[in-house]
């Protein structure tokens, strides 16, 4: 009798041991969708990053992208436009010339065309990485390669390699930037004043000098612009919301009385210039061009840095005629003083060149 106690007793016991066990091992199936619809809706969201190769590129094929963005009456404002992440660098047959340039105005003009603060070294090496091993090499493989280890990124037009680990030397990551793309290069961090410049590689400035910029936050930056007190507030709230994977971009314009690249003085004109500035000044019109910049915002996910890029073209002002577009130029250009920022006028050069410009686009017949 004792012994069947015992043995009954054991059978009690594993019966209450594996519906125990069963229990804490049973997976937690759909006991609470609301509950896991919740919690999923709670984690952030993956940012797309996806780089989309273009197999078989030939950049010395490819002509620069055409923009013309002509109104009749300017109005300043930011006029953003999204944009993918593929499409942050665009290349043209203009590239290796470019490149090789800007190679000689980094070595120089070192400390105008680049420049960091302390602040801004941890976004450097992001910008560094990210571009020469998440994004070259995967949009351009037949310009860029990496080694198999990953660890040496190839310039299969320059014939230069870099290795992809950001060197220590920042001023070196920012040189190895600015002789590999041909895009201009911000790099901002958002602070209690707003959001500052911590670092740039700039070759190309247009009426400004680059290194004036560093350590000043985007009002500072401004501070020249006509009118940009009516966007400032606006362009600081919307670098704050600004996501990363959602590029915005934008594009500015203006004419040139010729076709210079690299120039901190001349194109813009302030207040303090109007005493010695000759307008409406005889321009050659075999050299006028007009100036273009396509401007790209983007952010990087580690340092939440962001990137404020530009590519540069340059047209003959004789392009829009034979284009047509004599008369929109025209209407443009005039359109200067009228919106809402009438001293673009005087800034964008147009008491220099503006008469000139004019008389030659309003003669020409239209194709």
């Amino acid at each position: 009798m004792a012994l069947i106690s015992v043995v009954l007793f054991l059978a009690v016991v594993a019966i209450v041991v594996g519906w125990k066990y069963g229990i804490e091992r049973r997976p937690h199936r759909d006991a609470s969708p609301a509950l896991e619809k919740a919690e999923d809706a709670k984690a952030p969201p993956v940012p797309d990053m996806t780089i989309e190769p273009l197999e078989g590129f030939d950049w010395k094929a490819t002509e620069p992208v055409k923009i013309r963005p002509f109104k009749p009456v300017f109005h300043i404002t930011m006029a953003l436009q999204s944009t993918a992440p593929s499409d942050l660098i665009v290349m043209d047959y203009n590239y290796k010339e470019r490149v090789l340039g800007r190679r000689e105005l980094i070595a120089e003009h070192t400390s105008t065309v680049s420049g960091f603060i302390p602040m801004g070294v941890s976004a450097v090496e992001e910008a560094y990485s990210y571009l020469l091993t998440d994004y070259l090499p995967v949009r351009f493989p037949t310009m860029f390669t990496l080694s198999e280890d990953r660890k040496t990124f190839n310039n299969l037009v320059t014939e230069v390699s870099w290795p992809t680990t950001p060197p220590a030397d920042t001023l070196e990551a920012l040189k190895i930037l600015g002789e590999t793309v041909e895009d201009d290069i911000f790099l901002l961090h958002k602070t209690d004043r707003g959001h500052l410049a911590v670092a740039f590689v700039c070759c190309y400035s247009s009426g400004f000098d680059p290194s004036s910029k560093l350590g000043k936050i985007l009002e500072e930056i401004h501070a020249p612009v006509p009118s940009y007190n009516k966007i400032g507030a606006s362009m600081e709230r919307f670098f704050s919301r600004l996501e990363v994977g959602k590029n915005v971009k934008r594009v500015n314009w203006s004419i040139t009385p010729e076709a210079t690249l690299f120039n901190t003085a001349g194109n813009h004109v302030h207040e303090e210039d109007l005493e010695w500035i000759k307008q409406d000044d005889e321009i050659d019109m075999d050299k006028a061009r007009m100036r273009m910049e396509l401007q790209t915002l983007s952010r990087f996910p580690k340092t939440q840095a962001i990137m404020f890029s530009f590519k540069t073209l340059l047209y003959p002002v004789k392009d829009a005629v034979a284009e047509g577009l004599g008369p929109q130029l025209a209407d443009a250009i005039e359109g200067l003083p009228k919106g809402n920022a009438p001293g673009m006028w005087t800034y964008k050069g147009g008491i220099r060149w503006g008469k000139s410009v004019l008389n030659y686009l309003r003669a020409q017949p239209q194709p």
